[in-house]
């Protein structure tokens, strides 16, 4: 198949290691990240082959990100906002800007689908979902209300 987007594997390695040494860095992420991860360097080989599945359609990702995010029990919908915020300025720091808005788009896309999942894991037995208007477009990584 064609690349999503016209990246290189090493375009991944380098967004994906530059992003995960800002989430240790960052005050919410870092200790949300440290309660499940215990060995960087295989989470970042993870992640490189989960973009490179998602971005290069390689299919060397055997994962299941909505699974692991809805499990870990200190992942809240708010932190879908650091980290997408997070890794826009990571894509617009290491790769030209019309890769880096393709790129982010597709991150958001994932980035609300998890989202979504994490807050009906949290929602109280028999209580329905909550139905909204998205209320946050976002746009060549930058946010507008």
């Amino acid at each position: 198949m064609k690349p999503r987007i016209g990246v290189a594997r090493s375009d991944i390695e380098q967004v994906v290691h530059a992003f995960y040494a800002r989430v240790r860095a960052h005050p919410v992420l870092a200790q949300v990240f440290a309660r499940h991860v215990d060995d960087w360097p295989a989470h970042e080989e993870k992640n490189t082959r989960f973009w490179a599945n998602a971005l290069l359609f390689e299919g060397d990702y055997d994962g299941n990100p909505m699974q692991a995010h809805m499990q870990a029990q200190n992942v809240k919908p708010v932190h879908f906002d650091h980290w997408l915020g997070l890794f826009d300025d990571t894509l617009f720091a290491n790769l030209p800007s019309h890769l880096a808005i393709q790129w982010s788009l597709l991150a958001h896309r994932i980035g609300r689908g998890l989202s979504m999942g994490v807050e009906d894991i949290h929602r109280p037995q028999g209580q329905a979902p909550k139905l909204r208007q998205v209320d946050r477009i976002w746009t060549c990584g930058y946010s507008k209300n």
